[in-house]
């Protein structure tokens, strides 16, 4: 029988501190990510192979898409969207792992990742507006509009987790009573749907991270524009 998703088992205890699957599988998951980055950055050549070949489009991709999404320099953004499509893309495969919860299945999960997304929105949206700048431009088109521009912030942020908690969600389900009621072949369809709906939602996941990073930091400054240019 499938666990409810909104029950979370504890696997072991540190103290005061309980350990559950999802905290376990997400630590997992960076420890991995972590270490790959490490052996691939250590071995960076001039004449790249199929491996370094692959992580440069993947850069060059993210860069793209931020340039397209953010109409902005990639380099500040770059490390943070790339690491949540990363995390949310392994994430999401970790369906296919028989006895592992996909972490993203969890609400837990996904409510740390939107308040990922909202923290950087306030920290950019800071950075590149100041502080009465950003400010200000809850007020915007007029000063009626503060209390609708705040409620937006907070519903911008639980889309993210009820979007991506939803789809991951259901998918695990329905993977897992097929295959309780047909055996194991049988469902090998699905999960090959499973792998492209995960990669879909961690693209949506980070495009609207995108979105809403660059609604806080505003119109692009005719130098940061230059600059994307630049890096083109």
């Amino acid at each position: 029988m499938t666990e409810s998703p909104l029950t979370v088992s504890p696997v072991f205890q540190l103290g005061p501190v309980v350990i559950t699957e999802p905290v376990l599988a997400t630590w997992a998951i960076m420890a991995v990510v972590t270490i790959i980055s490490i052996v691939m950055s250590r071995q960076l050549s001039l004449a790249p192979g199929r491996m370094q070949t692959a992580l440069e489009l993947l850069v060059d991709t993210i860069d793209q898409q931020i340039r397209d999404t953010m109409q902005a320099a990639p380099g500040p953004y770059r490390a943070l969207i790339g690491t949540l499509f990363v995390f949310v893309l392994i994430a999401n495969w970790c369906a296919l792992v028989p006895g592992v919860t996909p972490p993203t299945a969890r609400l837990e999960t996904d409510a740390a990742l939107a308040l990922v997304v909202l923290g950087a929105a306030v920290f950019h949206g800071l950075r590149s507006r100041g502080l009465a700048g950003y400010l200000a431009s809850f007020a915007e088109p007029s000063w009626v509009m503060i209390p609708l521009n705040v409620v937006e912030q907070i519903t911008r942020t639980f889309s993210l987790v009820v979007r991506l908690f939803g789809n991951v969600m259901s998918g695990v389900f329905v993977i897992g009573i097929v295959l309780s009621l047909a055996g194991l072949l049988v469902p090998i369809p699905l999960m090959a749907l499973d792998l492209l709906t995960g990669a879909v939602q961690a693209y949506i996941f980070a495009v609207l991270s995108m979105v809403f990073i660059g609604a806080a930091i505003g119109e692009p400054q005719p130098a940061n524009v230059k600059e994307a240019k630049t890096h083109e």
